[in-house]
């Protein structure tokens, strides 16, 4: 697969100017050059590195996860969650990544006690079955809130990893609604039935 580009589209114009007839033919029926900047816009773009590239995602990433954290820990006091704020950007394609918002330990369904974790991602995928994290990745849609739950890393470099003995693949929820996310993530939080009770009427 082809390393992708990137360019600083910011430079553009805002308004295009109407479009100009190629350069050789202009010349030849008017004997004038053209100066017109949209003209010589292609040759002048600015294309950013795979770094800059992921500063920027990150940037933006990092402000949705503060912004979600404090939607979450809005809702009631007696569901406080603790801001663990970090990011990480998909290695070929920099301008999709996920955040981390927050983390927990909760008693879900038939589990006695399930640690998780809660993110979002600036694309939709399908979250794997092996170490990769994700598959299917459709950046069309330009949301994924997720909820896994976790383990202590024994056999990765990962502090935590996935902990697939729950539900089968480990996903407590995923969805590209932040109302159901927040929703679920308040339910996961919340430390009594009648808690829970006033969480789903929401």
């Amino acid at each position: 697969m082809a390393k992708l580009r990137y360019f600083d589209a910011s430079t553009e114009t805002a308004q295009k100017e109407p479009a100009q007839a190629s350069s050789h033919s202009e010349f030849l029926r008017t004997g004038r050059i053209t100066r017109q900047r949209s003209h010589w816009l292609a040759a002048e773009r600015r294309y950013l590195s795979h770094e800059e590239v992921a500063e920027k995602t990150g940037r933006k990433l990092q402000a949705a996860g503060m912004q979600t954290h404090q939607h979450i820990n809005a809702f009631h006091r007696a569901i406080q969650f603790p801001k663990l704020v970090f990011h990480r950007t998909l290695q070929d394609s920099p301008h999709l990544g996920y955040c981390h918002v927050t983390a927990s330990r909760t008693k879900f369904a038939r589990y006695e006690e399930v640690s998780w974790a809660f993110y979002i991602a600036n694309f939709y995928a399908d979250i794997s079955d092996n170490d990769n994290f994700f598959e299917r990745i459709d950046a069309r849609q330009s949301r994924m809130y997720f909820a896994v739950a976790i383990k202590p890393g024994e056999h990765t470099p990962e502090k935590m990893t996935i902990d697939r003995s729950v539900r089968g693949n480990g996903v407590l929820f995923r969805t590209d609604d932040p109302q159901v996310a927040i929703r679920n993530v308040l339910l996961l939080g919340a430390r009594n039935e009648q808690l829970r009770e006033i969480i789903r009427q929401l």
